[in-house]
C-alpha cells in the first residue's frame, strides 16, 4: 500500500470524458486511498464506492462542502465540467487548500489558455474562467501542477459524431479546413493519475496534452475509415445550422456558447497544436484517432436485429 495519505478526486461522477472517474479507478488500482467527490448519489457514485473509493457528496460552489471534502486529504485533483460557476469553484478550492495545506493540487485547465492573456481572450466565458483560475492559483503559492488538454476525442469525435457515422458514414462538424489534434480522455486521466501518485517532480510545472498528430478533418475521416474498415467522410456543417441543432438540445447558454467558440477556433486553425505532455509524463505515446475509434467501434456501427 503506498504511504501517501488520502487523495481527493473532484468530479468523480462526471460523464463526458469521465476524467475524475477514471483517475479514481487508476489510483485505486495502484493501491492509493481515494476520496471521490460527486455531486449526487447515483449509479456512478455506487460504482465508485464498490471499487473501493470513499465517496462524498458535495457542491464545489459551497465553501463548507469544499472544506469538508478536502479535510484530511494530502493531495487534490481538481476538475469540473463546463459550468458558469467554474471560477467560483476554483477560488473555493484554492482558499480551502491554502488554509488546510496540501502537498499538491493538480488543476485541470484547457490548452486554449496558452494562447490567452489580458488583451487576448476568446468569446467563451469558460476559457476566460480557466485563464483567471490559473492566475488565481498561481497567486496563492500553493503547490500546483497545471494540466492543459486540447479538445477531447470523447465529445466531438465520439458523442457528437457517432450517430452520423453510423447512419450516413460521415463526421458532421463545423470545423472547416482547420487542423486539430484531439486527445483521448483516457490519456488525460493517465497523466493526472501518474502525477498525483508522485507529485514532487511535477510541482510548478505545466503540461500541454494533445494527440500524436495534427490534421484536418479529412485526415481524421481517413483514420475512422481505417479503424472501421469502411469509408467515412467529413461533412463541413454550416456554423449557423450547427448552432440551431445545439440549441435544440436544451444545453445551458454557457455550455452552448463554449461549444460554438470551440467550433469557431477550429475553423480558424487555433487547434493546430502538438504537444508531448502525455508521453513525457506517462512514457507512452498518446492514443491516435484510429486507435480511439477502434476501441469504440461498436458506437460507430449500426446494430442489426
Amino acid at each position: 500500500m503506498p504511504e501517501s495519505g488520502l487523495i481527493l478526486v473532484t468530479g468523480a461522477g462526471g460523464q463526458v470524458g469521465a476524467i475524475g472517474h477514471n483517475v479514481t479507478g487508476l489510483l485505486l488500482d495502484r493501491g492509493f486511498r481515494v476520496r471521490a467527490m460527486v455531486h449526487r448519489e447515483d449509479d456512478r457514485a455506487n460504482a465508485l464506492r464498490t471499487a473501493g473509493a470513499e465517496v462524498v457528496v458535495g457542491d464545489l460552489l459551497e465553501p463548507a462542502d469544499v472544506y469538508r471534502v478536502v479535510s484530511g486529504c494530502c493531495r487534490i485533483y481538481f476538475g469540473m465540467s463546463v459550468s458558469a460557476g467554474y471560477l467560483e469553484a476554483t477560488l473555493n478550492m484554492a482558499a480551502v487548500a491554502r488554509q488546510l495545506g496540501v502537498d499538491a493540487l493538480v488543476n485541470m485547465s484547457q490548452l486554449t489558455v496558452s494562447q490567452m492573456d489580458l488583451q487576448h481572450t476568446t468569446p467563451s466565458p469558460q476559457h476566460r474562467q480557466h485563464w483567471l483560475g490559473e492566475q488565481a492559483l498561481g497567486w496563492t503559492g500553493l503547490p500546483v501542477i497545471t494540466i492543459r488538454p486540447t479538445v477531447f476525442l470523447d465529445y466531438f469525435f465520439l458523442r457528437a459524431a457517432a450517430a452520423t457515422v453510423r447512419s450516413r458514414g460521415r463526421i458532421e462538424l463545423p470545423f472547416g479546413r482547420g487542423k486539430t489534434s484531439p486527445v483521448a480522455a483516457a490519456d488525460v486521466a493517465r497523466v493526472v493519475a501518474t502525477i498525483v501518485a508522485a507529485p514532487e517532480p511535477h510541482i510548478g510545472r505545466l503540461y500541454e496534452l494533445t494527440g500524436p498528430r495534427s490534421q484536418d478533418m479529412n485526415g481524421i475521416a481517413r483514420e475512422y475509415s481505417d479503424a472501421l474498415n469502411r469509408e467515412i467522410t467529413y461533412f463541413d456543417v454550416p456554423p449557423a445550422e450547427w448552432e440551431r441543432e445545439l440549441r435544440k438540445m436544451g444545453l445551458s447558454e454557457h455550455l452552448t456558447h463554449h461549444l460554438l467558440t470551440m467550433a469557431e477556433l477550429h475553423r480558424a486553425g487555433r487547434y493546430d497544436r502538438l504537444a508531448d505532455g502525455v508521453e513525457r509524463v506517462t512514457g507512452r505515446t498518446a492514443m491516435s484517432v484510429r486507435e480511439f475509434v477502434s476501441l469504440h467501434a461498436d458506437e460507430f456501427t449500426e446494430r442489426s436485429g
